[in-house]
């Protein structure tokens, strides 16, 4: 059972990989972020209420503590979403999906200011070191070759804080309903909330269009069938396990954008993504086997 359910995360960080990669080719074709972005969204509250339906048990809809917290993992995976497909469009597939995935480090920053986590030596090694590899992944040493602009860096960075507040709002809605219940509500207020920003009329015509494959596959893989697959894998797989194994997002979504996108990185930025993975897996992993001894919820 173990073993099936790390493959379950492994499948889903697999998805949400291509995902980028997809978002990447639609966003190139002129489609625009806030329209890819709702598709994924609006796709996969589909594919969470056929779930609910199919096992509507302990759903919790009756719990306003439910509905508030799952209105916060709205929130945070609109903005999630959204800001992500937006670096891309500002940069590349590579550079956003690893500035997404540095978000662990900077929840650091966060804890500090709060005061709910103490700075130590060794955390503070490891927010020097991901800016480091920040630094030498979007060149912002050379202001005539940068590999992504001011606003896909902001972007890219606070969409994995972003995330963040979906986690927080996942863990906290949890204890009151069942986790498509919460996916059903944060999915909604998604969609209620990307439809706006996004171009009427591509939101009108993208699934009449030639590229509605690719709409549909957004939606399947980054929304429907990943967010199922993660969360079924995580009630038999280590949170220390499950954060090593979520590496394969961000490794995906970078291979897609130099194989099939063309997009070319040099020595120093292959350094850079390096730095990032080594230091944000060990973090998460870190922070996963702390929430684990200290009767943390994790999800």
């Amino acid at each position: 059972m173990a073993n099936a359910s790390t493959m379950f995360v492994a499948l889903a960080a697999l998805c949400w990989g291509l995902s980028g990669g997809i978002g990447g080719i639609l966003i190139a074709e002129g489609w625009d972020a806030f329209v890819v972005s709702f598709y994924r969204g609006a796709i996969g509250l589909l594919f969470v209420l056929a779930w609910l339906a199919l096992r509507p048990q302990g759903s919790g809809l009756g719990s306003r503590r439910l509905w508030f917290w799952s209105a916060i993992a709205g929130l945070g995976v609109a903005g999630n979403f959204a800001l992500y497909f937006v670096s891309i469009a500002q940069g590349s597939v590579v550079v956003a999906a690893m500035l997404m995935y540095c978000a662990p480090v900077f929840v650091y920053l966060v804890s500090f200011a709060l005061k709910l986590e103490q700075p130590t030596p060794l955390k503070w090694a490891a927010i020097v070191i991901v800016m480091l590899g920040i630094a030498l992944l979007t060149r912002i040493y050379d202001t005539d070759t940068a590999g992504v602009t001011a606003l896909g860096l902001a972007a890219g960075l606070l969409s994995g804080l972003s995330y963040a507040v979906f986690i927080f709002g996942f863990k906290y809605a949890a204890p009151h309903g069942s986790p498509q219940a919460i996916l059903v509500i944060a999915f909604a207020l998604l969609a209620v909330i990307l439809i706006w920003p996004g171009d009427a009329d591509q939101t009108t015509t993208a699934l009449s269009t030639s590229s509605w494959p690719l709409f549909a596959a957004i939606g399947v893989l980054g929304a429907g069938l990943s967010f199922i697959l993660y969360i079924v894998g995580l009630r038999h797989t280590a949170p220390a396990v499950a954060s090593i194994v979520a590496m394969v997002e961000p490794v995906t979504a970078s291979l897609f954008g130099v194989v099939v996108l063309n997009e070319s990185l040099t020595g120093l930025q292959m350094l850079g993504i390096t730095l990032i993975l080594v230091t944000v897996t060990a973090v998460s992993a870190d922070s996963s086997d702390r929430s684990r001894r200290s009767g943390l919820p994790n999800i």
